[in-house]
């Protein structure tokens, strides 16, 4: 069976659509599925299209979060309490193409274990929202050690796969680069991400910044390498001004000390506030991992076989 884990952060207008869609393209295709929406606790009506779709469909499954605890957490719940032999996960706003899942599921029958959605082009977007995405995924990549300029949520997974990334302790999970990184045999599907129907897009170019800071400290130590590589410069810089500070002063013609002090101590000083701001980033992330909390907290569930409204907490 196929699970289809799908994260929802309001998206009401556009749930049942989906639900729809993605059933018609899977019974069509004669495969068998559970639909697992994920209701990353939204402000509008998208739990209350959750249980109206499971009503209508025994294969649809839904999760309730108890607050809004990000797309990532979603995707590690909606895998947890996934119960196909493969799991797939896609956006909840079809801009991830529903008739590309066959022909994922159709290379995990061949045999394959990690299939990768791979964008081939970005749908239309704002000059600005490209230019933040771009910058957004050179970042990323350079910092992971991924190409990441075309990869996306989008993939399917085989069991094993899945129980990898699920028996993974860390809370601050970037499940994008992590699904690369457990290895297994790897396939790729190509897709044209398509134009949101309705609803509007939750990333704003700030979202991606954080986006891109909170998983490049999850995945990478490079942002406190360039601590380090920050120091050696500003130390070369240092010796270079001390020679030639050194060199005038000993020809007679001492340098005017009020102007290269200010200037040494500004660039200093920058230095050392981004790097405290770098490592204590890495600290305070150190210490969520510490505290040993849920990665979330689920306050009601459906089932795709027994439908509950049992509050529970899940310690994964």
């Amino acid at each position: 069976m196929l699970s289809v884990v799908l994260p929802a952060y309001n998206e009401e207008k556009m749930l049942a659509k989906a639900a729809g869609t993605i059933s018609s393209v899977l019974e069509e295709a004669a495969i068998p599925y559970e639909l697992v929406f994920v209701n990353d606790g939204s402000r509008d009506g998208t739990w209350a299209e959750i249980e109206k779709a499971a009503a209508g469909n025994p294969h649809i499954a839904g999760i309730h979060f108890s607050r809004n605890f990000g797309k990532e957490a979603a995707i590690f719940a909606g895998l947890a309490n996934a119960s196909g032999d493969c799991c797939a996960v896609m956006d909840c706003d079809l801009q991830h193409p529903p008739e590309a899942l066959v022909e994922m599921y159709r290379l995990w029958e061949q045999g394959y274990e990690v299939i990768e959605g791979v964008k081939r082009s970005r749908g239309r977007e704002s000059v600005m929202h490209r230019a933040s995405a771009g910058l957004f995924y050179r970042m990323i990549s350079k910092a992971v050690g991924i190409d990441m300029s075309r990869a996306s949520d989008f993939k399917l997974m085989d069991r094993k796969a899945v129980d990898a990334l699920l028996a993974l302790p860390e809370k601050n999970a970037f499940f994008r680069a992590l699904s690369s990184w457990i290895g297994y045999k790897t396939a790729s599907v190509e897709f044209d991400v398509q134009e949101r129907e309705a609803g509007e897009s939750k990333w704003s170019t700030w979202s991606l910044v954080k986006y891109a800071v909170t998983n490049i400290v999850a995945f990478s130590s490079v942002p406190m390498q360039l601590v380090t590589v920050a120091g050696v410069l500003v130390f070369i810089f240092a010796m270079i001004m001390g020679v030639q500070t050194l060199a005038k002063f000993f020809m007679g013609h001492a340098v005017e000390g009020f102007t290269t002090v200010i200037l040494l101590i500004l660039i200093i000083g920058s230095v050392i506030m981004i790097s405290l701001g770098i490592i204590g980033y890495y600290i305070s992330k150190i210490y969520e991992e510490v505290k040993g909390r849920p990665r979330y907290l689920i306050s009601k569930r459906i089932s795709a076989e027994r439908r509950t409204d049992e509050g529970e907490k899940r310690l994964d």
